[in-house]
């Protein structure tokens, strides 16, 4: 069931006002990567939707403050800022900064930094918009996980559990790899279940995950289980961005998750890759995967919620180059507003240009461009 109060062609979204430099001429005590790499991803495309009449936004995706952080990565200096310094502060919780000198910087982590479920209920990691964490090529960066024992379980319904509750703003997530994951798949730069995740004002560059498998995704971020089923919020925040920056996995070449729902909001989805082939089931004799070539939403009774975004130039092989929104029950809703959809290719098994899903399933369209 499709409700379309307004479709329409050509519309002019305004201007994003945050811009994220995220990279400097001075290299990490641990970079790994080179210092071409820094100026590339401060040269690289802002966070949020950059042509977008920005949509209001609620006080509970609002910046968490800053203010009096409990833990600080860093001495003053670019070198202070090492990846065992971060990793051992997420490991703490609370609020995170960086204190890493005037400069932006790049730290690349040779192993995930991960959240312990026990070390408090909100974990805020602000960058304050001069951190580039990079996985270098070879690991993910964060991961989040109330059902892992090992990061201590809390609850006796760890996948139904109100925290750790976390927040990661004014950063740039870029060249992570989760491909070796062999546990936990999908999510090259962030894996998440459980408790609450908010991603305000970031960016997602050239971060991939595996290339093949039917249901597993999420070049950028993979999110099962959220508490009572509330949403992920993601705000003014890019992924990819321009065609060197995109992000690519088997299925969601930016988001991906199973039974999660998402506010997302004045936000830039561009040339990322669903790269698997032969859907999901998979096709006979293919590996799977190739669906979302932004977004990829599998599961029951979920929202998928977008105003102010612009999601353009995904590709993908199988079905749904910009979102697939699959509900196995054929619940749920899909709603947009005030968005753009354009030139994004590949695939087939269309209710609407570079939409798949049920044709019964709900959608709710309000002054949407889709081309």
């Amino acid at each position: 069931m499709v409700v379309a109060r307004r479709i329409v062609i050509g519309i002019a979204l305004g201007v994003c006002t945050t811009v994220l430099a995220c990279g400097s001429s001075e290299e990490s005590a641990t970079n790994g990567s080179a210092p071409g790499d820094l100026l590339q991803f401060l040269e690289g495309p802002p966070a949020g939707n950059p042509e977008g009449e920005t949509c209001d936004v609620p006080a509970e995706a609002a910046p968490a403050s800053a203010v009096l952080p409990e833990h600080v990565v860093g001495t003053g200096s670019a070198q202070s800022c090492t990846a065992a310094a971060f990793i051992a502060a997420v490991a703490q919780g609370g609020r995170v900064s960086f204190d890493c000198g005037a400069e932006s910087v790049l730290i690349t982590l040779d192993r995930p930094a991960k959240i312990r479920n026990d070390a408090s209920d909100d974990v805020v990691i602000d960058g304050g918009g001069r951190v580039t964490l990079s996985g270098g090529g070879r690991s993910r960066i964060l991961y989040m996980n109330t059902c892992d024992q090992a990061q201590t379980w809390t609850s006796d319904h760890c996948d139904n559990q109100a925290t750790p509750r976390l927040t990661l703003q004014n950063l740039t997530f870029a060249d992570a790899d989760s491909s070796a994951e062999s546990q936990y798949s999908g999510g090259g730069a962030v894996w998440v279940r459980g408790g609450r995740l908010r991603i305000l004002n970031s960016r997602f560059f050239r971060n991939v995950c595996n290339s093949s498998g039917s249901d597993l995704g999420g070049a950028a971020v993979r999110v099962f289980s959220q508490y009572q089923g509330l949403p992920v919020w993601v705000v003014n925040s890019t992924f990819g961005g321009a065609e060197s920056y995109g992000n690519r996995c088997s299925n969601g070449g930016a988001l991906s998750s199973i039974g999660v729902s998402w506010n997302i909001l004045n936000s830039h989805f561009s040339y990322n890759q669903a790269v698997g082939r032969g859907g999901n089931p998979a096709q006979s004799g293919s590996p799977g995967g190739g669906s979302g070539g932004a977004i990829y939403n599998d599961g029951n009774t979920m929202t998928l919620s977008l105003c102010g975004t612009l999601i353009d130039h995904n590709q993908v092989n199988a079905y749904g180059s910009a979102i697939f929104f699959v509900s196995n029950d054929h619940s749920g809703t899909l709603r947009i507003s005030d968005s753009v959809l354009r030139d994004n290719t590949g695939g087939s098994w269309y209710a609407m240009p570079g939409i798949s899903m049920h044709e019964d399933t709900r959608s709710i369209m309000d002054n949407v461009t889709i081309e």
